[in-house]
């Protein structure tokens, strides 16, 4: 069993850099000029020891005034050769780093955009930009940092340990026994740090997920005078992630005293072996003076071995989350034999829909219903009902748990999810909007639209006399989510993204619900030019908006309780429809 445990912490290097070579591939040459670079770096630490035995030899001990000037200069040249190609490969390591980091992150944002909203759903803000951003560098940083400080370590440790052997095979001994009891700790430690590690990683997030809602809810956090408690609340966080970072130190940081003891046993040891072997003349004091400077050179990066330890363990982890990111696959995607939804001829049609966000507690229960082709129907009903998760399975934000959706026939499993989408238009409570122009925001629906399209969608959302009034008109910046932009021309940009689309399907979730009369009155009319020859799905809670709906469907508690025209629904006694409707009516007139 320990030796299969040992197995698996020896391949572990080996793993991590496997699954990272399909990237390093591309930039191959510079990064093996890298590595190679730092074969000479190694070595020439060896030089510069070996070097110091004539001199010691014929200056201290024959004191010779005419030693050869060129070692003294030599050691200057050598280590100044050092440091250049210290510096070169310090260069091409970024340079292969940054390449790598970018096509990481690139590949991560591919995968984060094919990720189902269930997948969003479960996760806060600082988990995404971690795991997609903050590990990409951290995986790079510490591969190739590390990549290259263990080729010059190892070829700086091979030619050191020959110079040992050259002056002293009995001290080369006892230092090699010693450097091995130095290392063996390291082979214990992954096992100690790694639950701290993901600790301290799942902290960090939260510190990322902080200012990102302080940013985006800072007129919340003013109104309710939360300050002091969102203060308070990062206090905590940040005090977490202090004793996350302490304990950290506590289980690793004792590897660097503990390895200085062993190394500083080895230095005594040689120290009082070598005196006994110049004593009997076994070996020279130049032999001794070089041992003793290879050893120290050998022993120097592993005691400071210890605090590069976390870097290596934060790297590996990081690479192990990214490839399981990159590994797994949405929940919702297309199947082999998916095909493309051209357009609509006839229906779409709910059949017998359950959903649960978590198992056991179902949000609809027994739904059916044919839509036809240029039909608007609206959901009503009770707040928390189930009508925006009913409407949000048709672009298959979410599958339903057991059922079907089918259009013209077929599931919508079965079409591309590309094509499924292309077909649909959805404008929401609150619409998303970019940051950048007004045009950029528009054109989103259709990348391809004309300045005559532009035009036409913009005089049916009634955005027209608005941008004409900008000084720079629908090129005018809005800001971060659209913040310079009121709530009505938000609506309306949205509106006028969905008139590019031109999709048959239109699902409009409380699009009007969060204005005030004089904007709803304007968004509207530009909602009733949008749904021209359109199948339209609309979600609304004031009822006066859905009377020339075609059909109205009611949905309470996850069921479909009623369905027909609003005079049908209004001709039902103890109808929920009519209840409603009365209930708002009434709240109407007391409010005039």
């Amino acid at each position: 069993m320990i030796n299969i445990k040992n197995k698996i912490k020896k391949n572990q290097f080996y793993i991590n850099y496997s699954k990272m070579m399909p990237y390093i591939k591309p930039y191959w040459f510079r990064g093996l000029m890298a590595v190679l670079i730092c074969i000479p770096i190694g070595g020439l630490d060896a030089l510069i020891a070996l070097a110091l035995k004539p001199y010691m030899d014929l200056v201290m001990v024959e004191k010779n005034l005419y030693s050869p000037w060129y070692i003294p200069v030599g050691i200057v040249a050598f280590t100044s050769l050092q440091g250049f190609l210290n510096y070169l490969a310090t260069y091409l390591n970024t340079w292969v780093g940054g390449k790598i980091t970018n096509d990481l992150k690139y590949e991560l944002y591919q995968k984060m955009l094919q990720m189902d909203t269930e997948y969003f759903d479960k996760r806060k803000s600082g988990d995404i930009v971690f795991r997609f951003n903050n590990d990409a560098d951290t995986a790079c940083g510490g591969l190739l940092n590390n990549l290259k400080v263990f080729v010059s370590r190892i070829f700086s440790s091979i030619s050191l340990i020959f110079v040992l052997f050259y002056n002293s095979w009995q001290l080369a001994i006892i230092a090699s026994v010693v450097l091995g009891g130095a290392l063996l700790p390291l082979t214990k430690i992954r096992k100690h740090v790694k639950d701290v590690i993901d600790k301290t990683t799942a902290a960090t997030s939260e510190v990322i997920t902080s200012y990102n809602e302080s940013f985006a809810g800072n007129k919340t956090i003013t109104s309710y005078n939360l300050a002091e408690y969102q203060k308070n609340k990062f206090a905590d966080i940040l005090k977490n992630l202090f004793g996350l970072q302490i304990k950290i130190v506590q289980r690793t940081s004792w590897l660097s005293p503990m390895m200085h003891v062993i190394v500083s046993i080895g230095i005594g040891l040689a120290i009082g072996y070598g005196s006994h072997l110049i004593i009997t003349k076994q070996i020279t004091a130049g032999n001794f003076v070089s041992f003793i400077t290879a050893l120290i050179m050998l022993y120097t990066p592993v005691k400071d071995i210890g605090k590069n330890y976390n870097a290596v363990q934060f790297s590996f982890m990081a690479i192990e989350r990214i490839f399981d990111i990159l590994n797994s696959n949405p929940n919702i995607r297309d199947k082999e034999t998916a095909v493309e939804l051209q357009k609509i001829n006839s229906d779409i049609r709910f059949e017998n829909i359950e959903f649960e966000y978590i198992k056991g507690r179902k949000v609809l229960n027994g739904i059916n219903l044919d839509v036809k082709k240029g039909e608007t129907i609206a959901f009503v009903g009770n707040s928390g009902g189930g009508k925006t998760t009913l409407v949000s399975l048709l672009p298959r934000f979410y599958d339903v748990t057991s059922g079907s959706i089918k259009i013209d026939g077929i599931d919508i499993r079965d079409y591309t999810l590309r094509s499924l989408r292309q077909n649909i238009a959805v404008v929401f409570q609150d619409n998303f909007l970019f940051s950048g122009t007004i045009r950029e925001n528009i054109m989103i629906g259709n990348r391809n639209a004309t300045d005559e399209d532009l035009k036409n969608a913009l005089e049916m959302a009634y955005l027209d006399k608005f941008v004409a009034e900008l000084k720079n008109g629908i090129e005018t910046q809005i800001g971060e989510r659209g913040m310079l932009l009121s709530g009505g021309q938000k609506q309306r940009v949205a509106i006028a993204r969905a008139f590019l689309k031109n999709a048959p399907i239109v699902i409009l979730d409380e699009a009007t619900s969060a204005l005030d009369n004089k904007s709803e009155a304007i968004v509207q009319k530009a909602i009733d030019n949008l749904l021209h020859e359109k199948t339209v799905f609309v979600i609304a809670h004031r009822l006066s908006t859905v009377q020339n709906a075609n059909r109205i469907a009611v949905i309470n508690e996850g069921k479909l309780v009623e369905l027909g025209s609003h005079n049908e629904l209004m001709k039902l006694e103890n109808g929920k429809y009519k209840t409603l409707y009365e209930m708002q009516f009434k709240r109407q007139l007391q409010n005039v």
